[in-house]
């Protein structure tokens, strides 16, 4: 079990209050983990289990939450879906988890999603986590994006800080040339020059 799955699985257990979710999490756990009530269910049967769980009326966010996240890094597009509205959710914790699963999932939908998220104007406060995730796919919307988002930032009156450093620090990792005009506008910024310099210098492979 990975250490990601283990820090949702606390905060998840952390979340409960009553003894019918205390259970709940312990039969979803047992599916999740062990392969459900059955020993040696097939993995099969055990997705298609926890994929019924994301299209299931009146789950709880948490264990959709757990199911995407199992099948995400398994690899299982039917959790594309369920982790796409966690990556955009007010939380940020859930952000992160969604993210982590996204990068495994491998699904050629995750990297036009994610620049949607990064790019809306709207959901500013919620995009660290797309522009991340952005950066670790490596894709050809990854450029495009951090740059329109990063542009938006510099102009704003509200910079948002940690965004804005993200997609100084995407840009540095993912070394394209044409990120060396917005970067040369992030050192106007004494709170982004440092990154903009590591940035500027990765990208001239300095």
């Amino acid at each position: 079990m990975e250490e990601e799955f283990r820090a949702l699985l606390r905060r998840v257990r952390a979340e409960l209050v009553s003894p019918a979710e205390f259970a709940a999490y312990e039969r979803l756990l047992e599916l999740a983990v062990d392969g459900g009530p059955a020993p040696g269910a097939p993995a099969a049967e055990r997705a298609d289990r926890l994929a019924g769980i994301l299209v299931a009326g009146e789950q709880p966010l948490w264990a959709r939450e757990i199911a995407a996240f199992t099948l995400g890094v398994q690899g299982d597009r039917r959790a594309f879906e369920t982790l796409v509205l966690l990556l955009n959710y007010r939380e940020p914790v859930r952000c992160a988890t969604a993210a982590h699963a996204l990068a495994r999932l491998r699904d050629p939908r995750t990297a036009r999603a994610a620049a949607a998220l990064a790019t809306n104007p709207l959901r500013t406060a919620y995009a660290l986590h797309p522009v991340r995730l952005l950066t670790e796919l490596r894709a050809p919307e990854s450029v495009p994006a951090l740059l329109s988002t990063l542009e938006r930032l510099l102009a704003a009156p509200d910079h948002c800080w940690p965004v804005a450093r993200a997609c100084v620090e995407g840009l540095g990792v993912l070394g394209d040339d044409r990120a060396t005009r917005v970067l040369l506008a992030a050192r106007a910024h004494e709170r982004l020059r440092p990154v903009a310099d590591e940035a500027l210098a990765r990208v001239r492979g300095v």
